[in-house]
């Protein structure tokens, strides 16, 4: 059973029990565009309790706010496709900025109104395959258009975040802001720090991964958004990165001219995770590394590092010529790249060497002519250490 047959079964098992049941916001939009949805939501006006007494199993991930998540048949792979249903809801106050002080369960149309965006304030009956329009949504999308749903001040005001997602929304589908709407987002955009760092990083997240991060990073600019989340790395310019480079690539040639401690400063902000951190700074630590010929010794150990790749693409952003580490990396096995070494420390005692503060200069050295492969054995290793030693150290 695919996510979408699952979505499906879901609707059918509420308007069976009396209830009505419909898909709602992103995933009717992404069908409308011919796209598949990331994931389904369903909306309707059974209460948690009676969504939860329909199906086998289901957590109450957000009850107080109406929404159960509803957990499929084991698959093939031992996953488990989830869709989250919610009651139709309509919203109280806002006062931290981030999610409603009270609810009160409502009826679709009144739910669409709580939305944030028309093209996500859409509703969809795939058992009768009848779209319900309360706010315009399918009109906007036809014209590209993202406008808010209501007054554009108060959708901002209520939940900051929605300044984020009008860029990553308008980047990914190619939309046009509507003025009032614009101006709105403008206006609340300095506020965007009162959000959990963690949301502002999903938003990121799913932006700067996507094919048309550079049209988001011109909206970040043109709502002063960057300043406030990029510190000391403005104007953003275009990343001029392939469709399909990682968050943590796009993130590094953002800060690529940004200090470490800096760099370290905004993923520690943004509370990325461990890895995530790791790979920037790395990235932006040797940006510069491929820029000019270096020798294999120290080229090879930054293409078998794990951003090896990623690194090549941070330089082509930036223009630099690559060719040369392009062909090393798709010439050389990945065995090649990082070899065990020819000569280890008992290899040097074994040879009669005693320990000492030179090992370390001796094994640097019998390595980097591994990697440079002007020697091929153990024993041109050991050659190499007996005739280093006899010289005095550099």
């Amino acid at each position: 059973m695919t996510e979408r047959e699952f979505a499906i079964e879901c609707v059918r098992t509420l308007q069976r029990a009396g209830f009505r049941a419909l898909w709602a916001g992103g995933c009717v939009r992404d069908e409308l565009l011919g796209l598949a949805p990331q994931d389904y939501d369903v909306a309707t006006d059974a209460r948690p309790e009676q969504v939860q007494g329909l199906f086998r199993r289901s957590l109450a991930i957000g009850a107080a706010f109406g929404v159960i998540e509803v957990i499929g048949p084991r698959l093939a792979d031992g996953a488990h496709h989830t869709i989250e249903v919610a009651t139709f809801r309509s919203d109280g106050a806002y006062t931290d900025g981030r999610r409603p002080d009270s609810i009160a369960f409502s009826n679709p149309e009144e739910d669409a109104q709580r939305r944030d965006f028309t093209i996500n304030g859409l509703f969809f009956d795939p058992i009768a395959n009848e779209l319900h329009d309360f706010v315009g949504g399918r009109a906007d999308l036809l014209a590209k258009v993202l406008r808010a749903i209501g007054d554009p001040a108060s959708r901002f005001e209520e939940d900051k975040l929605r300044v984020l997602r009008a860029v990553r929304i308008a980047a990914r589908f190619d939309l046009t802001i509507d003025p009032a709407t614009r101006d709105a987002a403008r206006a609340i955009a300095p506020q965007i720090v009162v959000v959990s760092a963690e949301r502002v990083a999903e938003e990121l997240r799913k932006m700067l991964s996507h094919p048309n991060r550079d049209r988001g990073l011109s909206l970040l600019d043109e709502f002063d958004l960057a300043r406030v989340l990029f510190p000391e790395s403005c104007p953003i310019a275009a990343t001029n990165l392939p469709p399909d480079a990682s968050f943590e690539l796009a993130l590094a040639r953002i800060l690529q001219a940004s200090p470490r401690k800096r760099v370290e400063a905004v993923a520690d902000w943004l509370k990325l995770s461990g890895a995530e951190k790791s790979r920037v700074a790395w990235l932006v630590a040797n940006r510069d590394s491929l820029a000019e010929p270096i020798p294999l010794s120290r080229l090879k150990p930054l293409l078998a590092h794990p951003g090896g790749s990623e690194l090549i693409r941070l330089h082509k952003s930036l223009g630099h010529d690559v060719a040369f580490a392009e062909r090393v990396l798709s010439e050389t096995p990945p065995d090649e790249l990082n070899p065990p070494p020819f000569v280890t420390g008992e290899d040097l005692i074994a040879a009669g060497l005693k320990p000492g503060p030179e090992f370390k200069r001796l094994l640097d050295a019998v390595r980097a002519a591994q990697l440079d492969e002007t020697i091929r054995s153990k024993e041109d290793g050991l050659r190499l250490a007996r005739e280093l030693r006899s010289l005095p150290p550099t």
